[in-house]
């Protein structure tokens, strides 16, 4: 059986490292301009991560050569790619018997559309999946253990993939059916982890990181079930799991962009010296627009847009959430 990667980034690296054993051949691929001498010549990286990857591993620019005779094709991909992506694969001759994983957790710009929905656009004949969970890669990269959601409207799929993409005593897999509750758990969170880099670095303490957490799960909640997810869902792996890893590690690249602005530099300067697609920062706006084409209430993930985008202090930030007109805690209503 083949495994087919798409994206070189730190994610894409680390599964097609993380999944070699499980397959009798994997390629991985990425624009040539992304692909580095180091890795083509040694199929090893030191930045943003430092990965060896296996001699049986293909890296490769040639999309239409990564994709043949793959039954699975792992998109690890930014989110603004994939669209771009997609419209490769059918250019490349991707066959419908071909299934593919989404491993990007974001929200595309300007149209919000989730990443199952863009799949679906541009690829229905394909069946599809989402791939999403506390997975730090830099953890991962260690041996450490973790667990994931693998999500498909189809179980007999997510059954398969479950089987094919675990990883004994390092990589456990869940299924599930519910692909909105999976990809929105992953997706939001990290606007929520933006925020708590940013209590990091004010020491605002524990305690402002707890409330932060819980009314950050609040309003994933919200906005996750008025699009279709299922509520228990974003108290599993994808949602509650990813949200406290993210949370709480500066392993996170939400959580260092979050911490950095705490500290009052610049969003250029920061993703600059980070040299890594933090997700956050766009979804931050994804999450703004949605929250008002809802007519929901997510103050916590609006004070993350200022903070990115405005020029907003951290102080002003913190006296604007903390003075807020008193309320009952009702976390999950769907309405103001």
């Amino acid at each position: 059986m083949k495994l087919t990667v798409l994206g070189a980034g730190s994610w894409g690296l680390t599964l097609t490292w993380l999944l070699n054993d499980n397959f009798d051949e994997i390629a991985l691929w990425s624009r040539e301009e992304d692909l580095t001498e180091e890795l083509v010549l040694t199929k090893s990286v030191k930045f943003p991560l430092e990965v060896q990857l296996d001699n049986k591993a293909q890296i490769t620019s040639n999309l239409e050569d990564a994709i043949k005779d793959a039954q699975i094709i792992l998109v690890v991909v930014a989110t603004s790619a994939i669209r771009s992506v997609c419209q490769k694969l059918k250019t490349a001759g991707i066959k419908s018997n071909q299934i593919l994983v989404n491993a990007s957790k974001g929200l595309e710009l300007p149209g919000l559309f989730r990443m199952s929905e863009i799949f679906a656009q541009e690829l229905p004949n394909n069946k599809f999946a989402v791939l999403s969970g506390p997975t730090l890669a830099a953890e991962v990269l260690k041996g450490q253990l973790t667990a994931a959601s693998i999500a498909c409207e189809d179980m007999e799929t997510a059954n398969f993939l479950q089987k094919n993409l675990a990883v004994t005593e390092k990589f456990r897999l869940y299924s599930n059916a519910d692909v909105i509750g999976v990809e929105l758990g992953g997706s939001l969170k990290n606007v929520i982890a933006i925020a708590s880099g940013f209590i990091e670095a004010m020491k605002l303490g524990d305690n402002a990181k707890g409330t932060l957490m819980a009314r950050g799960l609040a309003e994933i909640v919200r906005v996750s079930v008025a699009l279709g997810a299922n509520p228990s869902t974003l108290y599993g792996l994808s949602g509650v799991g990813d949200l406290f890893a993210t949370c709480n590690s500066p392993l996170s690249r939400n959580f260092r962009v979050g911490y950095m602005l705490g500290q009052g530099k610049k969003l250029d300067d920061i993703l600059k010296e980070i040299g890594a697609v933090a997700e956050g920062v766009k979804t931050s706006k994804a999450m703004l627009e949605l929250s008002k084409k809802l007519g929901i209430e997510t103050p916590l993930s609006a004070a993350v847009y200022e903070a990115v985008y405005t020029n907003i202090t951290p102080e002003e930030i913190v006296s604007k959430l903390m003075s807020r007109k008193l309320k009952p805690e009702d976390s999950y209503k769907l309405a103001k």
